[in-house]
C-alpha cells in the first residue's frame, strides 16, 4: 500500500474550484497546536495556573479513562 492509499481523510474543504483533503494527523495536529497555545495564554494572562491544569486533567483522566480492573468481571 502507498502512503497515498494508506492517507485517511477526515474532511475535504472546497473553496472556490480548489479541494483539500485534510487527514485525521493533520486534523490532530492542528488540534493539538490550537490547544497549546490556547493553554500558554490562559496561563500568561493568569486565568489560570498551569498546576491548575495539570490537577484539572488528572480528574478528568480518572473520570474518563478507566482500566480493565475498574470494571466488574462477569460469571
Amino acid at each position: 500500500m502507498t502512503e497515498e492509499e494508506g492517507k485517511r481523510v477526515a474532511l475535504r474543504v472546497i473553496i472556490g474550484d480548489k479541494q483539500k483533503e485534510i487527514t485525521f494527523d493533520e486534523l490532530v495536529l492542528s488540534n493539538n497546536l490550537a490547544q497549546e497555545a490556547l493553554v500558554r495564554l490562559l496561563v500568561r494572562k493568569e486565568i489560570f495556573k498551569a498546576e491548575e491544569l495539570v490537577e484539572e486533567m488528572e480528574k478528568v483522566r480518572k473520570e474518563r479513562y478507566r482500566s480493565p480492573e475498574d470494571f466488574p468481571r462477569g460469571k
